[in-house]
């Protein structure tokens, strides 16, 4: 067990967690709602501290950063647990571990030290805190961030968006980039699939990210019959360019998973007209993805239209770019070491 952070002391020994926009109220001997972090006589535990579900090397593109030191190798880490209840989990046998095995936590221990020494022998140019929501392990996360930075390692966050502010604060200066799952642009959707969540509190934290200056991409995975419609993508669309038109809007193909095996998966003429909207709506940089070989994939020049950089799949064939701008018309194209 490790002491948490953000929470403070109600009547009666519960206490409040500010860590996510839940903010739980957890009594005595409670966890909550993500199931890693009890208060044991007062005082806030988390739970999965070190306990490390999942370690491997990915390129930066799987998380998905495509503006983010293209073609380089991140050093993934989870936990098991997390604050929503996705009925299209990807990854349901470890986020929802406690909520459905008895509150067990299973994982192997590991020191930030250990975490940092392992990305730089595997060549990684930095880590990512991903495949389960990685604020249920901030205070791990946090620590592995600043030896990282020490070692001039990159650290990324692949996160639902539910974090607090007072959480955001404590991010800027070791948190480089997070790519943000917008899961849909109501309500509704956040309350029936995602286990009583609300939109207003993901695009504040957006929000949040990019006036802070953390690099921040999009994801949106296009479920048919649930967020698929061009009115919802385009209100997507529209909300991401007021924020910034040069964040980019990753539009994933859903395939059926966990409690969603009866939805079929999206058809690529769904995800090339949200691509096509995003473009309409101004937005720079609007890739699809889950579909290997999509013209969608690769990074034109927001300005002449040339090809900059080809993917196929999670991986960079070609890199055309000229100290992050376009060789032919000389338009700087954003992101973090192009």
């Amino acid at each position: 067990m490790h002491r948490a952070g953000l929470w403070k002391t109600l009547k009666d020994d519960t206490v409040e967690c500010n860590l996510c926009n839940f903010r739980c109220h957890i009594r005595e001997g409670k966890r909550g709602i993500c199931g890693v972090r009890e208060n044991l006589g007062g005082t806030l535990y988390s739970l999965n501290y070190g306990k490390l579900i999942a370690q491997h090397v990915d390129p930066v593109e799987k998380k998905p950063f495509f503006h983010f030191q293209p073609a380089s190798y991140s050093y993934s880490i989870a936990t098991v647990g997390c604050n929503f209840r996705c009925l299209h989990c990807q990854n349901y046998e470890i986020s929802q571990m406690p909520k459905e095995k008895g509150g067990i936590i299973l994982g192997e221990d590991a020191t930030p030290e250990e975490v940092v020494e392992s990305a730089m022998e595997t060549g990684c140019k930095n880590i990512s805190y991903t495949y389960t929501e990685p604020t249920v392990f901030f205070e791990f996360a946090m620590d592995c961030a600043e030896l990282a930075q020490k070692e001039g390692l990159r650290n990324l966050f692949v996160t639902n968006g539910y974090m607090t502010i007072e959480c955001i604060e404590q991010m800027v200066g070791l948190i480089d980039g997070c790519n943000v799952d917008l899961k849909a642009f109501t309500d509704e959707f956040y309350r029936k699939v995602c286990g009583g969540a609300r939109l207003g509190h993901v695009l504040e934290s957006i929000e949040a990210m990019h006036k802070a200056g953390i690099w921040v991409e999009v994801t949106t995975l296009v479920i048919p019959g649930h967020n698929d419609s061009e009115e919802e993508l385009r209100n997507i669309a529209r909300w991401l360019n007021s924020v910034g038109p040069t964040i980019p809007w990753h539009i994933s193909a859903f395939y059926p998973a966990y409690r969603m095996t009866d939805v079929p998966p999206t058809p690529r003429e769904t995800l090339h007209m949200a691509r096509k909207i995003g473009m309409e709506e101004g937005l720079r940089y609007v890739y699809t993805g889950n579909i290997p070989g999509d013209v969608g994939e690769s990074t034109h020049c927001y300005s002449c239209g040339r090809l900059l950089i080809e993917r196929y799949g999670f991986f960079v064939r070609a890199n055309h770019t000229e100290d992050g701008r376009c060789p032919d018309c000389g338009a700087v194209i954003d992101g973090v070491e192009l």
